[in-house]
């Protein structure tokens, strides 16, 4: 007498459970895609561009070695240059950006 029970039982646990899981299957499925790591700087530029604000354009951090930001610069102008479609204004402040990470200039305005 337990067993047809037991066995109605177990096959109700199962089929519960397989709900559960093809609707958290669809959760999942249908969530954004969030990204782990933001790669490029994402917002708008200041008026007067500082180090930090540099850095962030680049994708380098502050004190980072030469070789690092002109590998980073190149790598954000060629995503960005005017002769592949990019603006000449997001490229001259890529360059602005270049100078101030590197220390030639102490901060300035494009020719924009």
């Amino acid at each position: 007498m337990a067993t047809p029970l037991i066995a109605g039982l177990s096959v109700a646990a199962a089929a519960m459970s397989g709900r559960y899981m093809i609707r958290a299957w669809q959760t999942f499925r249908t969530r954004a895609a969030m990204p782990r790591v933001r790669r490029f700087y994402p917002g708008g530029f200041q008026g007067d561009m500082n180090r930090r604000e540099a850095a962030l354009i680049l994708g380098v951090r502050e004190r980072a070695t030469m070789d690092k930001i002109k590998e980073a610069h190149k790598r954000v102008m060629v995503a960005n240059h005017p002769d592949a479609g990019g603006s000449h204004y997001v490229a001259s402040k890529i360059n602005e950006a270049k100078d101030i990470v590197m220390g030639k200039r102490k901060s300035g305005g494009s020719v924009f």
